[in-house]
């Protein structure tokens, strides 16, 4: 029986829809996946041209996937201290941290952005995990007073070198000011909103959390548009070519609950900080990993053969086995072929001695073995400047 290469996703009333789920299909989706049981347009007929959309304008994400856990009460700065491995003594009211939540184990439950909105009151913007499970069953036998839930507040990305121009539009002068990380108050036309200085691309963007976002999604997403519309506003899906490009990580293939900060390159000082008197969960074994040293490590590719595709067109189904000297050692969880760097490039789990730049390997892409080296990552914008820039000196948006 012949397969059938692109066999659709079902719509129907069981899964779980965004609050701009009716507003983004207006716009032609052409594939979804599910992420957080919920319904995620993953592009909109070229994810190339939405790739230099991204690089060369402005573009709208509907991320409403990406699912709002609150925190607060008298103990929420205690219990999100002890749920995630960074330290947030040094996390700012009104400032956001790429977190990772570990196990017991030290393996990664999720790495959402979390934002500090008030003193004790936290918002963990999640990635593809069951953290409210996992969140309210530490918060039963914490002993802490304590309230977690999730809330009616969802995102949406607006990303590209022209996304200042935009955001300068809906929400005046004042968005100039925000600094890398950080997020700030507004109201769009009468609708409550938390802008923060974020993105998942690697380029300069916001996104943009709607309150009562079931009640507000659409006319938001609408105005968003509407202010769009001068600046070239394209509505895409996640760029995986950029993200890989950039060495983000991405929840369930780069990393899941069988890896830990240290093998994906993230066990820096600031992102596992091992201070004393702050018990986390997963302390004492991400202690012992420091110590030991990790036995994988998550490493940059190039590889050859065929031209991949861009990772979220179904052109990658499963993770591509890499060998060394006829032996499996390894596999690449994420991998494109990059316009800019006209190669393929991806991003694989390897023994640590085999994670030097340079090392020689083989990888099966599903075209038969082909040659592939260890290459430091990320592949473009190492110091990764791009997203940092003072937003008034772009071109065109002064």
């Amino acid at each position: 029986m012949p397969i059938n290469p692109s066999p659709h996703v079902l719509l129907y009333p069981r899964i779980r829809k965004t609050p701009f789920f009716a507003a983004s299909r207006q716009h032609g989706v052409a594939m979804y996946s599910v992420y957080n049981h919920t319904y995620h347009a993953r592009h909109y007929g070229d994810p190339l041209a939405e790739y230099w959309a991204l690089l060369e304008g402005v573009t709208l994400w509907d991320v409403g996937v990406e699912r709002q856990i609150e925190i607060s009460g008298p103990d929420a700065f205690d219990f999100t201290n002890m749920l995630v491995t960074r330290d947030l003594n040094r996390c700012a009211v009104g400032q956001c941290k790429y977190v990772f939540l570990t196990d017991q184990h030290g393996g990664i439950l999720n790495d959402p952005i979390l934002l500090r909105v008030e003193e004790d009151r936290f918002w963990l913007s999640i990635a593809d995990s069951d953290i409210l499970l996992w969140a309210r069953g530490v918060a039963t036998f914490a002993g802490m007073d304590v309230s977690v839930q999730e809330i009616d507040v969802a995102p949406v990305q607006v990303q590209g070198p022209k996304a200042y121009a935009l955001m300068r539009d809906l929400v005046g002068e004042g968005v100039a000011d925000m600094r890398y990380y950080w997020l700030h108050e507004f109201e769009i036309d009468g609708i409550p909103v938390t802008v923060s200085r974020t993105g998942y691309t690697g380029e300069v963007g916001y996104e943009i959390y709607v309150h009562d976002a079931s009640r507000n999604g659409v006319a938001l997403w609408e105005k968003v548009w509407e202010a769009g519309i001068p600046h070239g506003l394209r509505v895409i899906g996640p760029c995986h070519l950029r993200r890989i490009e950039g060495g983000m990580l991405a929840y369930g293939a780069d990393i899941t609950i069988d890896t830990n900060p240290f093998e994906v390159g993230m066990g820096y000082d600031w992102m596992v900080d091992l201070r004393p008197g702050d018990d986390f969960i997963g302390r004492e074994a991400l202690a012992r990993v420091r110590e030991e040293g990790p036995a994988r490590m998550l490493v940059g590719l190039e590889m050859g053969g065929e031209r991949l595709g861009t990772y979220n067109d179904g052109s990658m189904i499963e993770a591509f086995p890499v060998e060394s000297h006829g032996v499996r050692v390894g596999q690449v969880t994420s991998a494109c072929h990059s316009p800019r760097l006209e190669r393929n490039i991806g991003l694989a789990l390897v023994p640590t001695e085999l994670s030097a730049p340079g090392t020689e390997l083989q990888v099966d892409t599903g075209h038969g073995p082909v040659d592939a080296v260890v290459v430091p990552k990320p592949f473009i914008d190492p110091t990764k400047e791009q997203p940092k820039v003072d937003v008034r000196t772009l071109a065109g948006t002064a």
